[in-house]
Order: structure tokens, then C-alpha cells, then sequence
């Protein structure tokens, strides 16, 4: 354990500061070509640099690059090849919108390397109950795996600095359950997501100076899947992700189909007059989680964000009690 902490101090210090330093060049070279978005939920015509994947993906690939260096371990390089080839993916969206079908597909292309390297542990862990012996199936549910959570955290981009937070909080949670599981390298490999995403959302909070765009969610999100598959934690995993979880289920129950956001007619947030989020009156826009938050009343984008990261840091409690229950079970 003592032989980890400098890898883990020194990948850490790497992933933060390399995306805070490269993210205000990366700003600055998206907004000489054009390369911007409306930030639809301001009054006035905000133009955000888009999209901020490239920091987010040099600061993750230099941080471990920095762990193999140290620890030579395939389920690091797994990763990266998984979490590239998802940066990648987005990065084709975020130039060209594509179809609905291509990024669950090309997704589903990107888990391969975890399964080549064979960095993965095929007894699926429950809380309690201990574990569940599903070889053939879990090969399955490594390929549905990364889809699943590259566009669960793609889906809850929606506002100034929700996706980079959440996605901060969540890993960190995540860090903290392969700690309790006794995962120590695991856990170690996965810290630097947490400092990428907390550096990231200096520029992503509101207001924000950049979005993370198709390529930079689908890393953060394509990432965590594969640390969760490489960590044998799939269940705290999903627990510590909940509220990103339901917003993506409650969107696809109610579109019933697999689509681009952008290709949603139907808004499910409206504003009011000073420019406030409210829940739409349009019973053909999807139902997602801000429209369930906003169900109550109208909030600003700032008063959502925070109730997000509430939900977000319950979750997140939740997995550590998970995790705690499954040492419990590993004991037993």
C-alpha cells in the first residue's frame, strides 16, 4: 500500500494540472474557428467553446500513462485504449452529428480491449449475497457496460457544469468504494478522473467558458464504465451513478427509442420571463430528471445544478455503504 502512494500523488497532480493549464489555449483555439454553441439557457447570445474532450483526454491518457509506469499493469493500458477509442467516438459526433444507433454501437466496439486484455474479473459481486458466477454473460455486460455509461453522463450534459461536477463527485465516490473493497490499485488508477473532472469544471461551472461536447462526456462516462468492470464494482458503480441512471432511463421510456438529444423536437425545460428553468407544459417533450427537479417550480440553472450534486453526493453515499456490505459479504 505504501508503494502507491507516490504513483498515486504524482498521476493525480499530472491529471489536474495538465487539463487546467491546457483548457484555456483549448478555449481560445475553438473560438478563432468558430468552433462554438449558444448557451441556450442564458438571456443573452453567449457563444461557449465547444468541445473541451481534447484537455479531458490528454490529461487522463498523461496520468496514466505516468500509473504504467509504475505499476505495468494491462487493465491501465484497457482503460486508456477504451477511454481514447470513446473520446474518439465523440469527437466524430461532436463534428458530425450522427444517428442514434452510432454511439451505443461504436461504444460497444470501444469495451473490446477490456476483453482482449482480459482485465476483468467474470464473478459479478452483490452487496450481502456475495458473488454470482456468469461467464459467458459477462462478456455481454462488459460490451453493454461503457454504452451504458458514456451516454448516461453524455445525457445529463445539459447544464453549465452538471456533467464535469457530477461526474467529479461520482468518481470520487467510486475511488473511496474500491478503497473500502480493498481494490488499492484499482482505486489508485481511478483518482485521476475524479482530478480531470474537477479541473474541467473550473471552465465548465457556470458560466461556463467551454463544454465537454459528445467526446469529452462520452470519456468521462466511458472511462468510469471501465474502471467499474476492471474493479469488479459494477454494482457500487451504478449505484454511485443513480441520478444519471434515471435521467437516461426516464428519457428513452418516454422517446421510446434510441435518438440524439439534438434530435428531440419537444423541449422538456421551458423559461420564464427572468429566464428561470421551468418544467414544459409540451406532453410530447421527453421527461427527464431537471424536468422532474423543476416539477416543483421554476429554479435558476444554478439552483438545479446544486440539487444535482445533492443527489449526486447521496448516491455516492449509497455506494460506500454498498461497498461496506459487500467486504461484509466477502468476509462472510
Amino acid at each position: 500500500m505504501i508503494e502507491l502512494i507516490l504513483p498515486a500523488i504524482l498521476s493525480c497532480i499530472i491529471a489536474f494540472f495538465v487539463v487546467f493549464a491546457m483548457t484555456p489555449p483549448l478555449i481560445k483555439f475553438l473560438e478563432k474557428r468558430n468552433l462554438t454553441v449558444k448557451d441556450m439557457n442564458k438571456k443573452e447570445d453567449i457563444m461557449v467553446a465547444r468541445p473541451g474532450g481534447p484537455s479531458i483526454i490528454v490529461g487522463l491518457i498523461a496520468s496514466e500513462i505516468i500509473l504504467y509506469a509504475f505499476l505495468q499493469m494491462n487493465e491501465i493500458i484497457a482503460i486508456v485504449i477504451t477511454t481514447t477509442t470513446a473520446f474518439v467516438i465523440g469527437y466524430v459526433d461532436d463534428r458530425k452529428v450522427m444517428g442514434g444507433w452510432f454511439k451505443p454501437v461504436a461504444l460497444a466496439i470501444a469495451a473490446i480491449p477490456i476483453v482482449a486484455f482480459g482485465s476483468y474479473d467474470s464473478d459479478l459481486a452483490f452487496p450481502i449475497f456475495g458473488t454470482v458466477q456468469i461467464p459467458v454473460l459477462y462478456i455481454a455486460l462488459i460490451i453493454f457496460m461503457i454504452p451504458i455509461t458514456g451516454n448516461t453522463i453524455n445525457s445529463i450534459d445539459v447544464l453549465n457544469g452538471v456533467a464535469s461536477g457530477f461526474m467529479m463527485i461520482a468518481s470520487f465516490s467510486l475511488s473511496i468504494c474500491l478503497f473500502i473493497v480493498q481494490h488499492y490499485e484499482i482505486a489508485i488508477v481511478s483518482l485521476p478522473l475524479g482530478f480531470v473532472s474537477l479541473a474541467f469544471y473550473k471552465y465548465h461551472k457556470i458560466p461556463s467558458r467551454i463544454f465537454p461536447g459528445d467526446s469529452g462526456a462520452l470519456t468521462l462516462g466511458a472511462m468510469y464504465g471501465a474502471i467499474a468492470i476492471v474493479g469488479g464494482v459494477e454494482i457500487i458503480a451504478a449505484v454511485a451513478l443513480l441520478p444519471a441512471v434515471i435521467n437516461s432511463f426516464l428519457f428513452l421510456s418516454s422517446v421510446k427509442k434510441i435518438v440524439e438529444h439534438r434530435q428531440v423536437k419537444g423541449k422538456p425545460v421551458e423559461h420564464t420571463d427572468d429566464f428561470r428553468l421551468k418544467a414544459t407544459s409540451d406532453k410530447t417533450a421527453p421527461v427527464t430528471l431537471v424536468r422532474l427537479i423543476l416539477a416543483s417550480g421554476p429554479l435558476s440553472e444554478k439552483q438545479v445544478g446544486y440539487v444535482i450534486f445533492k443527489l449526486a453526493i447521496f448516491s455516492g453515499i449509497l455506494a460506500m455503504i454498498t461497498a461496506f456490505l459487500m467486504g461484509i459479504s466477502f468476509e462472510i
